[in-house]
């Protein structure tokens, strides 16, 4: 059995303190924060078949939740909190509509009309970053602020709906951050690599597992300096900005994801 409660943007603010991270952005491809309770045992917080993370914050659990890209901003999304030995909770997420941009880009044909053996490779690597970008791990969290993984003016174009030589593709999930060629990237968080290759699309790529379900992306890399399974630090070197795979020039691709959605990194990032 379930019972259900709806927090609306402002009793969710209210109910947290200053020093919380990140800020309550109730939109798709925002994050929604959800205060729960001060009870001893952690809870365990699911929202569309994925965990979400959960820190404590003044006596108080939170939970961090990402809203998916594609969620109807008029419909509720929905997160479940669950306590051994007690009834299910259900907590609807009142959303506010986003306004995202179109761009128009022109790049290389392959990477819009991809051939029969380009397309048999670019399933094979779905199937790795989809792992890569929806696992979990368990880990005590305090905080989820994350430093700049490279320094450089950061663009607005997350969410932004895609054209590609004039056919469209999927919304932009990550930020595009202007570096030229061989710019050191940096671990903004510790964590684990999970995945590292060179991908069709993607190019270059490393993905580093935070825990619970946070996981953040670096692509178009010209160089790697991490292996999958290592552990870095935060600040420790994971590679180097470059232009590989669909890009229109060198930057780096920089995405943040939780409980398997990617979210707006600039929630997370520290003030540049």
């Amino acid at each position: 059995m379930k019972t259900r409660g709806v927090f609306a943007c402002a009793l969710l603010l209210a109910s947290l303190s200053a020093n919380s991270t990140p800020e309550h952005a109730p939109w798709p491809g925002g994050i929604g924060i959800v205060p729960i309770d001060a009870d001893t045992t952690q809870p365990t917080v699911t929202v569309n078949e994925h965990q979400a993370l959960v820190v404590r914050k003044d006596g108080q659990w939170v939970a961090v939740v990402g809203i998916p890209l594609d969620q109807d901003a008029a419909t509720p999304l929905i997160a479940t909190i669950s306590r051994p030995g007690d009834m299910d909770k259900e907590i609807a997420i009142r959303l506010q509509p986003a306004d995202y941009r179109v761009q128009h880009l022109n790049v290389d044909r392959k990477y819009v009309d991809p051939g029969p053996e380009a397309l048999e490779r670019i399933f094979a690597e779905r199937k790795i970053i989809d792992g890569a970008l929806t696992s979990w791990r368990a880990r005590d969290l305090d905080d989820v602020g994350l430093s700049a993984p490279v320094p450089g003016a950061r663009s607005t174009s997350f969410g932004s709906r895609r054209v590609f030589n004039d056919q469209p593709r999927s919304p932009h999930k990550g930020m595009d951050i202007s570096a030229s060629s061989g710019t050191p990237i940096n671990a903004p968080m510790s964590g684990v690599v999970t995945a590292t290759g060179d991908y069709y699309f993607n190019g270059n790529t490393v993905i580093v597992d935070h825990g619970q379900g946070f996981i953040s992306l670096y692509c178009h890399l010209s160089e790697i300096d991490v292996e999958e399974g290592q552990s870095v630090a935060g600040g420790e070197l994971l590679g180097k900005v470059g232009a590989t795979g669909r890009v229109t020039g060198p930057h780096l691709h920089f995405a943040t994801y939780l409980n398997g959605t990617a979210v707006d990194p600039a929630l997370l990032l520290d003030e540049p």
